[in-house]
């Protein structure tokens, strides 16, 4: 048994439609495997769920890299800094922190192991779980720009919602008493 579907077998009764929208998502759409399986590591990552990603990245396709594990975790990382730093300037909404330069370094952002669009989907998947208004239009209106179609985007949001209602899923499966997991 893959570690994934491992790991998925300790969700509990009351969430076991994510056994089958995860295997969904991860076996076809739009995208192809290293994308669909970068954005789930992203944000496995993203939330929280390092068991989630470990499993993940175990029973990755071949074609999923080492590459494509690193800027997985370098968007993760990434906009776990610019999510929060972009979304309190929206938030407050005064023009004065606009004009302060934000210092922030973003060099994988433009030297990517895999290729800037597939960074990019990874970016947006992390962006929209935390809530970035402004990193999800930025992230958005720049894959639109180099070509990737809306169905793309749209699978990339996809996955990343399922991906972390199961990190939540098995985060809180420890609450569920032992009985309702028979």
């Amino acid at each position: 048994m893959s570690a994934l579907k491992h790991l998925l077998a300790e969700l509990p009764e009351v969430a076991t439609h994510l056994r089958l929208d995860l295997g969904a998502v991860l076996d076809g759409g739009a995208l192809g495997p290293p994308e669909r399986w970068g954005v789930a590591v992203a944000v496995a990552l993203a939330s929280r769920s390092r068991r989630l990603a470990e499993a993940l990245i175990a029973s990755r396709p071949e074609e999923v890299t080492l590459g494509t594990v690193e800027d997985a975790l370098s968007a993760a990382s990434l906009m776990g800094v610019t999510n929060v730093f972009y979304r309190f300037r929206h938030l407050v909404g005064k023009p004065t922190y606009d004009h302060k330069p934000a210092r922030l370094r973003m060099k994988r952002l433009a030297m990517p192991a895999t290729t800037l669009a597939a960074f990019e989907l990874f970016a947006l998947a992390v962006s929209t779980v935390n809530g970035c208004e402004l990193c999800v239009r930025s992230h958005e209106a720049t894959l639109l720009e180099d070509g990737t179609t809306e169905d793309q985007i749209h699978d990339a949001v996809r996955i990343a919602s399922v991906v972390h209602g199961t990190a939540v899923a098995l985060d809180g499966a420890s609450l569920i008493p032992q009985a309702l997991h028979d």
